[in-house]
């Protein structure tokens, strides 16, 4: 079970670099789909690798995770990519492919800085801090590196799964209550910065987040 929650871990970690270096909004909105799914049988595998069945409480946020971020979240995005009928992040602030040694450098970080830590290569969980850290600086770089307003909303989704996947080591510990209010905000969040960019696509007839310096009082 350790070896399979780990082999997930590094794919989150994968996906993070593809987000760097995909240059097509819709490719990188599935991969952050894809990358939220994971990260939702992340808590199931965490348990099982604890030696116990699952809680029901660990199964509902594991299911409202995957139902969330996999399902829900990417489909508003997918809608607002589609109203705004772009496709491209043209000209990013750092290019793709620095981004991806940016991205891939901080992963590096993130292992060596866990390794000093002293974490047992068989403890279930090893890759979780490293790869919770790497996910939010990742996230860190598209949010403020992209002009377009839904790449923007994008970076705030990966940074989010950077802080889900850290939170996850206090999966037993954090209420379900509190699970479930962090997951709705970050839906009624997203929900409503992709009206936002909607109304941004309509007034400027772009969603080039620089058009915003035009605005005055």
């Amino acid at each position: 079970m350790t070896d399979f929650l780990n082999a997930i871990i590094v794919i989150v970690m994968i996906l993070n670099l593809f987000a760097l270096g995909t240059s097509r909004i819709a490719s990188v909105i599935r991969i952050v789909a894809v990358q939220g799914a994971l990260l939702g049988v992340v808590p199931l595998l965490l348990h099982w690798g604890g030696g116990g069945a699952p809680s029901a409480a660990v199964l509902l946020a594991a299911g409202a995770a995957i139902a969330l971020k996999g399902l829900a979240i990417p489909a508003i995005m997918r809608r607002s990519l589609r109203s705004a009928a772009i496709k491209r992040e043209v000209e990013p602030l750092v290019g793709f492919l620095p981004s991806v040694l940016l991205g891939a450098a901080g992963t590096a970080l993130a292992l060596v800085f866990s390794g000093r830590m002293g974490m047992a290569a068989s403890q279930p969980g090893t890759l979780i801090v490293p790869a919770s850290m790497a996910t939010v600086l990742v996230g860190f770089i598209i949010l403020t590196t992209r002009w377009k307003a839904i790449s923007q909303v994008i970076g705030y989704l990966v940074l989010e799964n950077g802080i889900y996947l850290f939170g996850m080591l206090l999966v037993e510990a954090i209420p379900f209550v509190v699970e479930m209010g962090a997951l709705l905000d970050l839906f009624v969040g997203v929900f409503v910065i992709s009206i936002i960019t909607n109304h941004i696509n309509e007034a400027f007839s772009s969603m080039d987040t620089r058009d915003l310096v035009t605005l005055k009082e």
